[in-house]
């Protein structure tokens, strides 16, 4: 099977300061891939440098297209939805008015789309006159989920879904990615500090250490190692 994305060799830079040292890494068609490691390793800038938000070099194909030239317009364009870390609302505009936003890019009516997301996220309805700033940040995180719905790109990215969350909302959250990939086959690329979490979710997984690739498998063979357990799962 053709990867639906593949980073060769994939180096970024922030200014002079080198963040990502030769990263490799395939997404599958349908998958949830999930990136560890610890704060500064580089997972951010992964996402980033696929996104065109930073300098890179290396190779980054999406789909049989070289993605190292393009910026984050054209790679959005391609069928790449970015979830950043920190939510990333319009804080300032209503639900109903992010939710468009998300089909900004798209012709034809987004009724349909507006029905899919609402059956993931039916509260969505009730507070879709509400401005984004005052919902809850577990909220938050969903309409933005939901935003990136509407694009109904090819290739989700998330990044850090469950930072600041309470347990239960996490959960929530994590049970949302599952059911939208199960449901609607949608590959996920996904950065999350939780371990555990991720490699319940993942079909695999990558462990960045200081820009680098340090361990890669199956998630449940990486749940199992005993390196990873003792560094990122405790226990």
């Amino acid at each position: 099977m053709t990867p639906l994305l593949e980073l060769r060799d994939v180096d970024a830079y922030y200014g002079p300061v080198q963040a990502l040292h030769g990263v490799t890494l395939t997404v599958e068609p349908g998958e949830i891939v999930a990136l560890l490691g610890a704060n500064g390793a580089g997972k951010t800038t992964t996402l980033r440098a696929v996104s065109g938000m930073v300098r890179r070099g290396g190779t980054i194909v999406f789909e049989g297209r070289e993605l190292r030239r393009k910026g984050p317009e054209a790679v959005a364009r391609l069928g790449v939805a970015h979830v950043p870390e920190g939510r990333g609302t319009f804080s300032e505009l209503t639900v109903w008015e992010n939710l468009r936003l998300g089909a900004i890019l798209r012709r034809g009516s987004i009724d349909a789309d507006v029905k899919r997301v609402l059956e993931f996220f039916p509260w969505l309805e009730s507070r879709r006159n509400q401005q984004a700033g005052t919902l809850s940040g577990g909220e938050q995180q969903m309409l933005a989920l939901g935003r990136a719905m509407m694009q109904r790109r090819k290739l989700l990215m998330v990044d850090e879904p469950s930072l600041g969350l309470a347990p239960l909302v996490v959960a929530e959250i994590f049970r949302n990615l599952i059911e939208l990939n199960q449901r609607e086959g949608t590959t996920v690329l996904l950065v999350e500090q939780n371990a555990r979490n991720s490699l319940a979710a993942a079909h695999r997984a990558y462990v960045l250490e200081t820009g680098r690739v340090a361990f890669s498998g199956p998630s449940d063979e990486l749940a199992r190692h005993e390196g990873i357990r003792r560094s990122y799962l405790g226990y």
